[in-house]
């Protein structure tokens, strides 16, 4: 795919909608430039792949996926065991057609209250950096891409999609 060719033929209107999806979890398709839909899931511990009526609470039914131990029980000094992790979960998203996963999530772990710890490695940023490379190396090794989730200051889960996380400079 020559992607220079096709962003200069791509209208500024077409560059907007690529931002936008077809459904909660599929981006468009756009046949004219040769672009198909990706299908996206939630991870990191498992696939959560919701074909039917999808949300952002997560309360419909998903594809029976392995559900595997949540990122904070994983999170020894081990990045060999979470590329493991990643290469299987990178399986799965294969069968059901899935070409992104939603994680693994790198927030580093900042407050005790926060909801989300389980889904952090560490409170460590190397050790958090190492474990997340590696499942991210599992996951692509089975040509399925990865989004980091939860990349920084996502340290609660009250009023989580209209917080605002304002940080000091060390931070």
């Amino acid at each position: 795919m020559d992607i220079e060719r096709i962003l200069k033929e791509m209208t500024l209107e077409d560059k907007i909608a690529l931002c936008s999806g077809a459904s909660f979890w599929e981006t468009k398709r756009f046949e004219r430039y040769g672009i198909p839909a990706l299908f996206m899931c939630d991870g990191p511990h498992g696939l959560r792949k919701q074909e039917d009526a999808a949300d952002m609470l997560g309360v419909n039914n998903s594809r029976p996926a392995t559900c595997f131990p949540a990122e904070v029980t994983t999170a020894g000094w081990d990045p060999a065991l979470l590329e493991q992790i990643g290469a299987a979960i990178g399986e799965e998203a294969r069968e059901q057609d899935v070409g992104l996963v939603l994680g693994p999530g790198a927030n580093l772990k900042r407050n005790p209250l926060c909801g989300r710890n389980f889904e952090y490695f560490s409170e460590d940023p190397y050790l958090a950096g190492k474990l997340a490379a590696g499942f991210i190396r599992g996951l692509e090794a089975q040509g399925v891409g990865t989004s980091l989730k939860h990349f920084a200051a996502n340290s609660q889960e009250l009023d989580r999609f209209t917080s605002d996380s304002i940080l000091d400079g060390r931070t």
